[in-house]
């Protein structure tokens, strides 16, 4: 046993690097799983050509337009940060908004010193943003490298994920049912992140872009995504984008586009999630809202960006063993008081 539990721990550090890719691998592997099962249905015989194809349905659909798409959203915000820092774009802008709340502050019975500096604020921002994607950036090397892995870690897991599945069967303590049982929890699970909230997250920043681009609010795309990555987080949404941008509407006196906006995002953004959502998540896990909440923002805290997937799963892990424990308990006390 000492032997055993010095090799697991050392072959977790060895892994660790990749954890975070091997993770991510499964998740695509389970949301794509309908593919490659079509895929093994029709091709019986060649088992390594149906594993090929929905990895490549995966670099098609999801990674390619995610580099594109990034890199459009990177130029759009390192212009945006180009003009603040040369002081264009904006003076007039902050000027108005300036004169604007001292207008309004001087209805207020209560003396109030207000100053306001758009650009000041927008480039330490958006400075906070570029120090810290920097070495996301940088360190194209790594990156490589683990999309490299990630497409390995694909096409194995494809191939033999129904052996790994065996085998964490029978290693695990407890019952083929508690195990079987566990794993499609962790099934739905995923299944009700993927469809429940990035799907609906990306139809909302989506939404959200083409609102700002046609009530006029500058680099629609950079917010759009930034309204996208806001939707993960439940309760609060796009609102954190979707708001400011009704505020920056009206204080440039553009005050048509102001409703037009504001309708805009209470209706065909502010409606996906009582709409869109529940189609989409249809039978899975069923978790309180604000214990959703509390997994995605603790599990971004710990684990980082892949903290989204992961504190939800180790949420829904966790309830799924007691709900084992509690069935084991009851069977035993059910025994104990048998005559």
């Amino acid at each position: 046993m000492i032997l055993l539990t010095g090799a697991a721990i050392l072959t977790f550090f060895i892994f660790k690097p990749f954890l975070y890719v091997l993770v991510l691998a499964i998740v695509f592997v389970t949301i794509f799983d309908p593919l490659h099962k079509k895929a093994l249905a029709r091709l019986p015989n060649r088992k390594y050509l149906a594993a090929l194809l929905p990895t490549f349905a995966i670099l098609l659909i999801v990674v390619i337009p995610l580099i594109v798409l990034g890199t459009q959203i990177f130029r759009e915000a390192t212009g945006l940060y180009a003009s603040l820092t040369h002081n264009g774009g904006t003076s007039a802008l902050s000027e108005h908004i300036t004169s604007s709340l001292k207008s309004i502050t001087s209805f207020s019975p209560i003396p109030l010193d207000l100053s306001l500096d758009i650009n000041q604020y927008l480039k330490q921002g958006l400075g906070w943003a570029f120090q810290h994607l920097g070495p996301l950036f940088a360190n194209v090397a790594q990156a490589l490298i683990e999309v490299f892995i990630f497409f390995i870690a694909l096409y194995f897991l494809f191939k033999d994920g129904h052996r790994l599945k065996t085998t964490i069967i029978n290693l695990s303590p407890l019952q083929d049912s508690h195990n079987t049982k566990i794993l499609n929890h962790l099934y739905m699970a995923i299944h009700s992140i993927i469809k429940g909230g990035l799907v609906v997250a990306l139809i909302q920043g989506t939404l959200v872009a083409i609102g700002f681009t046609i009530f006029g609010v500058p680099n629609a795309l950079l917010w759009g995504s930034v309204a996208a990555i806001a939707a993960l987080i439940p309760g609060i949404g796009t609102s954190l984008v979707v708001v400011p941008a009704v505020l920056y509407l009206y204080v440039s006196g553009a005050i048509i586009a102001t409703i037009g906006l504001l309708i805009w995002g209470s209706l065909a953004v502010g409606l996906i999630d009582n709409m869109v959502g529940p189609k989409l998540i249809g039978r899975g896990v069923k978790i309180h809202q604000f214990l959703i909440l509390l997994s995605v923002l603790g599990g971004i805290s710990f684990f980082g960006p892949v903290g989204y997937l992961l504190g939800p799963l180790v949420l829904s892990l966790l309830l799924t063993l007691l709900e084992i424990y509690l069935t084991i308990k009851r069977e035993a006390v059910a025994k104990i008081q048998k005559p």
